[in-house]
């Protein structure tokens, strides 16, 4: 393992731990950063913890963090970070959330983990070493056609603008897949098409740090990440599309 996949594996099971003892203790402190888009204390503290393990190997690098902003950003390496990716599940003790940390060397992915603490599930990928699910070797999943895929998705609730863009994307995949899943943590959807469990991903309007780790891993594993339009810009336009090398053409044709 690359020294710096190993300190973002530190980092993401130290974060793990002081969620899961937060998970068992109950008594959150909710608070609502904008309609339907929720915070607590424990992501904060997760998010300190990374921050400081990263902070004592590399103090030199620089973060984009969903809680607690960008800093040095502009440094060789920069480290996305978002401590739980799925809080409003976390809140309700529904169990399908991560830590997900990206790694950026000059701005291309260089590492990625993402970690489910309630699974002990660690995905992890170095640019150009492959992608692994608790140290075994993970692919894509064989998928050839749209019509036999089964396809995460996450709704738009940060951009209900769009919403009815999403619902004809929506009512399309439903008619043309084998079904739709929405489980409420997109690192964690990203992580599962990499590992085959899904074989197919969208969503619209997502942050920097629900994608940076996921897509590094879909790619290490052979499958294929993009905005709508086919461009490498999904972490500026927040729009994903992930599939299998056999479907994603039909999934770019289907969400245009």
């Amino acid at each position: 393992m690359h020294p710096m996949l190993n300190i973002a594996v530190r980092a993401a099971r130290k974060a793990g731990s002081i969620i899961n003892r937060a998970a068992l203790a109950g008594g959150l402190n909710v608070r609502s950063k904008r309609a339907k888009d929720y915070v607590t204390q424990v992501d904060h503290a997760a998010e300190e913890a990374i921050i400081e393990v990263v902070r004592k190997a590399y103090p030199e690098h620089g973060f984009l963090a969903e809680e607690s902003g960008a800093s040095a950003a502009d440094a060789e390496y920069v480290w996305i970070i978002d401590p739980i990716d799925g809080t409003t599940n976390f809140i309700h003790g529904f169990p399908q959330y991560c830590v997900s940390i990206g790694v950026q060397h000059r701005g291309a992915a260089a590492h990625a983990v993402v970690y489910d603490p309630v699974k002990n599930e660690l995905f992890t990928a170095s640019k150009g070493r492959g992608a692994f699910l608790n140290d075994r070797r993970v692919r894509v999943s064989k998928c050839l056609k749209l019509g036999q895929a089964l396809v995460g998705t996450g709704f738009p609730f940060k951009e209900l603008e769009r919403l009815d863009l999403y619902a004809k994307q929506l009512r399309f995949m439903m008619e043309h897949s084998s079904g739709v899943r929405r489980a409420g943590a997109a690192a964690l959807d990203l992580a599962y098409v990499a590992c085959g469990r899904l074989d197919a991903f969208w969503e619209l309007g997502l942050a920097p740090w629900d994608v940076a780790a996921g897509a590094l891993l879909i790619q290490e594993a052979g499958g294929l990440v993009a905005g709508l339009t086919g461009e490498q810009d999904y972490l500026q336009s927040g729009d994903v599309v992930a599939a299998t090398p056999k479907i994603f053409p039909a999934m770019l044709e289907a969400l245009r």
